[in-house]
């Protein structure tokens, strides 16, 4: 089944749930660690059904659907993904090393590997950080691999849903 914004924008939670149920997921987790716009939390929704992901984790104190700018952004995405929200990201983070996940977080810094060289194992679960802050030391001493992309203009950073969407499209592939 395939459906163009106008299609998901009017679909139910109702329709959504029985694919959610069905459709057979990537190996992939999306973590987003107080990513607070509520524009990107719903450009984030696209991404992951985009990517037919596990599921979405909004970590932190962010607003959650059913929220209008979430709604809008997302275009009606946000109920066909597999979301869940976290109080914390390390308690998320946690949860998911015990369930075998390889924890993967894009950040600038001096042991960090390129993305195209990243050494990917499934499943997998991609940290974005957030927008003002990046991400914190806690949550990226939890990780197994600290990957960044290169940038090659003045521009020290992409906008965390692009830097997310490049790295995730890129694991994605080497299934």
């Amino acid at each position: 089944m395939k459906l163009n914004s106008h299609q998901l924008r009017k679909s139910r939670v109702g329709e959504s749930a029985k694919h959610k149920n069905s459709s057979t997921h990537h190996p992939l987790v999306l973590v987003l660690d107080q990513v607070l716009d509520t524009y990107n939390i719903g450009s984030f929704f696209r991404l992951a059904e985009a990517l037919n992901v596990e599921k979405l984790c909004l970590c932190g104190p962010v607003v959650t659907p059913p929220n209008l700018k979430i709604h809008r952004a997302s275009i009606g995405t946000w109920k066909w993904v597999n979301w869940q929200q976290y109080n914390s990201t390390i308690d998320c983070l946690r949860d998911l090393k015990k369930a075998g996940y390889q924890i993967v977080a894009c950040e600038q810094g001096p042991k960090t590997v390129n993305y195209q060289q990243a050494k990917y194992q499934f499943p997998l679960a991609i940290i974005a950080g957030s927008e003002s802050n990046g991400i914190s030391k806690d949550v990226l001493s939890l990780c197994d691999q600290i990957i960044e992309i290169p940038m090659y203009g003045v521009n020290i950073s992409l906008n965390v849903l692009v830097a997310t969407a490049i790295i995730s499209f890129d694991a994605v592939s080497k299934i």
